[in-house]
């Protein structure tokens, strides 16, 4: 696979010297999979071939490369050439390979036995073992427990029964005004949850859980961001379906306008998700609950033209996958927000709301306008309780308009 990269026989043969001259044509390979342009692979593999002799100059073997000697390699090459970005994870690519092989042993795992590590893994068994939270409540947690802790302590002994509530409402008001409200009640319920914890493990004499502040961020207290359905047409027209990005992000959008999908929702969507035979779209929601939708017409050709003629050859089972190299499947929901910021952008659509939930208020709220009911709406969005919905109640202007009250000395 090689040859797809470099035709030229001297420069094949000076890419084949050292130690790594076995792996250099399963490293090509793997690039060209990848979806490499031509000049790229040709970089990567100049860097691994440079990598080569210079274990050879070392007199090293492929059985000592690891993490450490790539940092020696990066260390001497910098003295010589300009370390380009990607260059790292080139030989992490390469690195990989050679696991997947034998020929080299796995890192040893870096084992972190601070006094806050301590604390963060029995608070860990705990959330997992006896409160049963997912793996995702955990994401929302630990980092505020952790952030806590070295903020009180530093690099000091952890003493946990000096803790008082001083503490707590210092660090609460520290941190409360940069980040947003929704964020500061997470981190106010994760101490909540970290001091009861202490509390009735008796690390602390007090529970202290009676001590975090409570957070303003009342339910309801803001308008649902919504555009027009026009715009959301003019969103779909300003896609290029002609181009290969074009008609991705043309589907992408389409689904999130059409059926209300979360962002991670569409990252998630997998090929074996797509019942052509049902006319069914598997959903991976919020909770690990799975739902089924039924695919629109519309929807359905535009994925058809896409898995059909567009969407690039790769092992990922992911329905959406990246046009750029490496080719595989989106990693997080951030990707499908890009998408419609970008795309908001070039149809010059204004909106304060620039997220992939955008369109998800904005299906909700035209269907709420053109007579839907709120179980309606529930059932579209999943929503698993009725009260989520009660949010768009405030855009019924119709509605609010006959509960509102005359102003005196005026009209309404």
């Amino acid at each position: 696979m090689i040859n797809l990269f470099f035709v030229d026989r001297k420069a094949l043969q000076r890419l084949h010297a050292g130690p790594l001259n076995p792996f250099i044509d399963k490293f090509a390979d793997l690039l060209f999979k990848l979806g490499y342009a031509k000049s790229t692979g040709q970089m990567y593999i100049r860097l691994v071939s440079d990598l080569s002799r210079w274990l050879q100059q070392n007199q090293l073997k492929v059985k000592d490369l690891n993490e450490q000697l790539v940092f020696k390699f990066f260390k001497h090459r910098r003295r010589y050439f300009r370390i380009r970005r990607g260059d790292a994870a080139t030989l992490q690519l390469l690195l990989k390979i050679l696991r997947d092989a034998g020929k080299i042993s796995n890192p040893s795992p870096k084992i972190d036995n601070s006094p806050i590590r301590q604390i963060e893994h029995r608070f860990t068994q705990y959330l997992l073992e006896e409160r049963k939270l997912s793996q995702a409540t955990l994401l929302n947690t630990l980092p505020f427990v952790r952030q806590f802790l070295t903020k009180r302590f530093g690099r000091k002994s952890i003493s946990l029964n000096k803790l008082c509530s001083t503490d707590i409402t210092n660090f609460v008001l520290q941190h409360a005004y940069t980040i947003s409200p929704a964020r500061a009640k997470l981190m106010v319920g994760a101490l909540r949850c970290f001091l009861r914890f202490l509390y009735l493990h008796r690390d602390i004499t007090t529970d202290l859980a009676q001590a975090v502040p409570t957070v303003a961020n009342w339910r309801l207290s803001n308008l649902p961001k919504y555009i027009e359905p026009e715009q959301v047409k003019c969103l779909l027209k300003s896609c290029d379906q002609t181009t290969v990005l074009g008609q991705r992000n043309y589907t992408i959008l389409l689904i999130l306008a059409r059926l209300g999908l979360r962002a991670g929702e569409v990252v998630k969507m997998r090929l074996d998700d797509l019942c052509w035979e049902t006319g069914e779209l598997i959903v991976h929601g919020k909770g690990n609950q799975q739902d089924r939708l039924p695919i629109p017409y519309d929807i359905g050709k535009s994925l058809a033209k896409y898995l059909r003629y567009i969407r690039p050859c790769c092992s990922s089972r992911q329905v959406f996958i990246r046009t750029k190299a490496p080719i595989r499947g989106f990693t997080n929901s951030s990707s499908i927000s890009t998408i419609v910021r970008q795309t908001l952008k070039r149809a010059g659509i204004n909106s304060t709301c620039k997220g992939a939930h955008l369109l998800r208020h904005s299906l909700a709220t035209n269907m709420l306008r053109r007579g839907a009911s709120f179980s309606e709406i529930g059932e579209i969005l999943r929503h698993q309780l009725m009260n989520t919905t009660e949010i768009y109640a405030k855009v019924d202007l119709e509605a609010l308009r006959k509960l509102a009250q005359i102003w005196p000395g005026g009209v309404t």
